[in-house]
């Protein structure tokens, strides 16, 4: 596929989610509710990923996805190489780097398979919407795949990063607030995707709808 901002746009995906998964070790309060640090920028990352499936298709953000995903997996273990270096006996600051940037198995786990399945679940109901919708009302696409993507990342994530951990009604209300907070998020940015959405597809000349494709998340090509 010939496209002048393609990269750019992969690039930004992962960027944003590689800094979501690290600023999520700060959590903080808002009013009597718990957020993490990763509130403030993981849903951008559905924008772009509703962004890359609108414009240039289920094939070229399932790609992505799996760029994201590598990413995800070669940050944390070198997270988690450098933790084991021993400290200069000057540097005061391991246990710092452990709690903030220590590998936590659950919450890595979580974190990948949340995110491997609600990024996939957020293209493939924006894609089946697109050609369900004729390409019209996008508005709908990027909301309803957002519901969608984001319930699934942020329930898998949870149960694995804290289920038998956390008190089941305590758990609940995490993602209850996390949630709606995500996709109030997206609702927020609507105008932006519209704008890129249609920018892009005039600079691009391109406009694809999947027909006859291959949902497969593990076929790459």
């Amino acid at each position: 596929m010939q496209s002048k901002y393609f990269l750019y746009i992969a690039i930004a995906f992962v960027m944003v989610l590689m800094i979501s998964n690290t600023v999520a070790t700060k959590i903080f309060h808002l009013g009597p509710f718990a957020f993490d640090g990763g509130i403030l920028i993981f849903p951008v990352s559905y924008i772009f990923g509703d962004i890359l499936t609108e414009v240039y298709g289920y094939r070229a953000s399932r790609k992505i996805i799996w760029t994201g995903f590598f990413a995800i997996i070669i940050m944390s273990v070198f997270y988690f190489l450098v933790q084991l270096l021993p400290p200069a006996p000057f540097w005061q600051n391991q246990r710092a780097y452990e709690v903030i940037l220590g590998l936590v198995p659950r919450i890595v786990l979580g974190s990948i398979v949340g995110y491997f399945a609600g990024e996939f679940s957020n293209s493939f109901v924006l894609s089946k919407l697109k050609i369900f919708t004729k390409g019209k009302y996008l508005w709908t696409r990027t909301i309803s795949s957002t519901i969608v993507g984001e319930a699934v990342d942020t329930i898998l994530f949870l149960l694995f990063a804290f289920g038998g951990i956390i008190p089941w009604k305590d758990l609940m209300l995490m993602f209850v607030v996390g949630y709606i907070g995500k996709v109030l998020i997206e609702v927020a940015f609507t105008p932006i995707t519209y704008y890129v959405v249609r920018k892009l597809k005039k600079l691009e000349n391109v406009d694809i709808f999947d027909y006859g494709v291959n949902y497969n998340p593990f076929k790459i090509n």
